[in-house]
């Protein structure tokens, strides 16, 4: 069980890391919504090992960034631009 929650919690890192990269290089349009969809990913194994182990303070911190990562992805990839 610990070698999934370490791996899980790598998985976090790295692909919030990449993501807050790509929406900080601000490429366009596409690669901020796949950043934004790195981080809806992120969020995902945040909380999954937050579930694992007990940890609410970062479970909660991450539902509530699943949200605001999913309002990115439609931002960016769902909604047409000038509406």
């Amino acid at each position: 069980m610990e070698t999934l929650i370490t791996t899980l919690k790598w998985c976090a890192a790295g692909s919030g890391v990449i993501a807050a990269f790509m929406v900080s290089l601000d490429f366009g349009r596409r690669v901020t919504g796949w950043g934004f969809v790195l981080f809806v990913g992120s969020s995902v194994a945040w909380l999954s090992g937050a579930a694992l182990t007990g940890d609410w303070a970062l479970g909660t911190q991450n539902i509530v960034l699943f949200g605001i990562n999913l309002l990115g992805v439609y931002r960016y990839l769902v909604r047409k631009t000038g509406v």
